[in-house]
């Protein structure tokens, strides 16, 4: 026999019904009901249908109970009747881990009838085929505290697990509805406040003039989840993306005006119209035999964020809603609003991240007519609309035009931020008629003085298309690549300095010959780098790319990004093609 502490398992709480419940578990249907009627514990059998098909005279002393009072009952039609959402937990979930310190997966423990009763799924050639309880005796109130310590770490533990799992206000609602059906409800709704109200932390706000009542906010319905026997009786029901507005004396507003949760079991068909949510509720609650409804805030951090409403059938069999089970939803509704509120703050972080890049989105200048420029730009991500990477054209004095790649170091918004104002330092750099090493020192000094400016790679090239020249500098980037047809493509060489911010100057610039049937392509490092890759491998990558047979710059741009980008896009992108046009 197994021993903890000194102390043998059957001689713990529950221990010899564990072993009962264990050895039950593990017998041919043949022997079950022989082994059942000699043990010393009460010992009974629900099938899968959770009727009562057996119980044995342990069971009836225990319990002071009369067969007539158990066999062939359904469980909510015994004294049994509160354990149901246990049990239904144990026949739909299998024999769940209850033990507090983290133990195993065995039994399920229930108190809530005042008994102690230990539950077990059976199962046979693959088929779930109901489930067996194990009577201690009259439960102390040290199991009961403990019992329901253990209910509420199980559910604090799945709920961990299952809701939240993404930054979605939608999806997290679902997560939340259909997590506490059919365990904990039979119908379960989701609603959420308005931004606006919900921002401002309001409840419910005066009723209409002269009366008493306060009137509930007009909620966005999120999530729905039923049990599958009330799908078709539900149908009036409002579906998830539905604009409500609760009745003043309903529960859901007597939840928001008094900040706590209500509840009511076994309401009166009257009682029922006033805690129904609207009249369409209240038709489907009547068609579906709802008598029991709870409403709980969802409030997180100051912030009310929405109301959830779990209804219960006694039709179906459910029992009201105990003093354990608001215990327990309350636990419930707390994590499930601290889960919608980081979602909804997620949401208003990445509305406000695409209107501050869609003000950063600004087009650039547009080259001389002596000038051909064909630009792209892919941002990293599936919500960014601009990062750190930019391209920039400046129309400089006698037909010459400054080109500009620049990439900032970072991602997102910040990346942009400091993207915007490297951009317009060119611009104002440009309009000095600095030559491009000018321009690079010039801007080095400046943004090093920020000590918060990110820094940042740029190469510069001044095309003079009436001298057939072109003037580069570099800090820290990627050469440019030159095009010709019918020949191999070339990197420029250029003496590269530091990147920008740094503080440390260093630049140098090249002149490069400009002419009509070439083109010029410049870039960020995203086009060619990639993960665990030698950047002279990635280098190669390019320059064995040749010149479109048509020579169009924007085919020349398709087939980069085509050929050349790596096949998940990780990092924001810009490339830029140019030409001088023929005379």
């Amino acid at each position: 026999m197994e021993r903890d502490g000194g102390a043998s398992r059957s001689d713990r709480p529950g221990g010899r019904a564990d072993a009962l419940l264990g050895t039950v578990a593990s017998l041919s249907s043949e022997l079950l009901l022989d082994v059942l009627a000699e043990a010393p514990v009460g010992m009974g059998l629900l099938d899968a249908e959770l009727r009562w098909v057996y119980a044995n005279a342990a069971f009836f002393s225990t319990t002071d109970l009369a067969a007539s009072q158990i066999l062939n009952r359904p469980v909510v039609a015994t004294p049994f009747a509160a354990d149901l959402p246990a049990i239904s937990r144990v026949l739909l979930g299998g024999n769940v881990r209850d033990d507090a310190d983290g133990g195993a997966s065995g039994p399920v423990t229930a108190t809530a009838t005042g008994w102690h009763v230990r539950y077990r799924r059976l199962a046979a050639d693959g088929r779930i085929t109901g489930v067996v309880a194990a009577v201690t005796g009259p439960a102390t109130p040290e199991q009961t505290g403990l019992d329901l310590a253990r209910r509420r770490l199980a559910v604090q533990g799945a709920a961990a697990e299952r809701i939240g799992t993404t930054l979605d206000v939608d999806i997290t609602c679902i997560e939340v509805a259909e997590f506490t059906v059919p365990t904990m409800a039979d119908l379960t709704i989701v609603e959420v406040m308005p931004y606006g109200i919900a921002d401002r932390g309001a409840g419910p706000g005066p009723g209409p003039s002269g009366s008493g009542s306060l009137e509930a906010p007009r909620l966005r319905r999120a999530a729905l989840a039923c049990a599958p026997d009330l799908r078709r009786r539900l149908g009036a029901l409002a579906l998830p993306g539905a604009s409500v507005r609760p009745g003043a004396e309903s529960a859901v507003a007597r939840s928001l005006a008094e900040s706590r949760l209500v509840v009511g079991n076994q309401l009166s068909d009257r009682e029922l119209e006033d805690w129904a949510e609207s009249v369409e509720a209240l038709a489907a609650y009547r068609m579906a035999g709802v008598d029991s409804i709870l409403a709980v805030p969802l409030s997180a951090r100051g912030q009310l964020v929405g109301v959830m409403t779990l209804a219960r059938s006694s039709r179906g069999g459910s029992p009201g809603f105990s003093d354990d089970d608001t215990v327990l939803i309350q636990d419930l509704a707390d994590r499930a609003a601290v889960s919608i509120e980081n979602a909804r703050q997620y949401a208003d972080s990445q509305s406000v991240t695409l209107e501050l890049q869609r003000a950063l989105l600004v087009e650039p200048g547009r080259p001389h007519a002596n000038l051909e420029v064909a630009a792209r730009y892919l941002p990293s991500g599936n919500r960014a609309l601009v990062g750190g990477d930019w391209y920039e054209i400046v129309r400089l004095p006698f037909g010459r035009t400054l080109l500009v790649m620049g990439d900032v170091m970072g991602h997102g918004v910040e990346a942009a931020v400091d993207m915007s104002i490297y951009r317009s330092a060119i611009r104002d750099a440009g309009g000095m008629d600095l030559p491009p090493h000018g321009i690079l020192r010039h801007l080095d000094t400046l943004i090093s003085q920020d000590e918060s400016a990110r820094p940042a790679t740029c190469l510069l090239g001044v095309a003079d298309p009436n001298r057939g020249r072109w003037t580069f500098a570099s800090a820290g980037h990627l050469p440019p690549a030159l095009f010709s047809a019918g020949r191999p493509t070339e990197l420029v060489a250029i003496p590269t300095g530091p990147p920008l911010g740094t503080g440390y100057g260093g630049y140098e610039q090249a002149i490069v010959d400009l002419r009509a049937d070439q083109v010029l392509l410049m870039y960020t490092d995203g086009l060619v780098e990639r993960r665990g890759e030698d950047i002279d491998v990635s280098l190669a990558r390019l320059a064995a790319l040749p010149l479109p047979a048509g020579g169009g710059l924007e085919d020349l741009l398709d087939d980069a990004l085509r050929l050349v980008a790596p096949p998940a896009v990780e990092d924001d992108i810009a490339i830029l093609a140019t030409r001088a046009t023929p005379r």
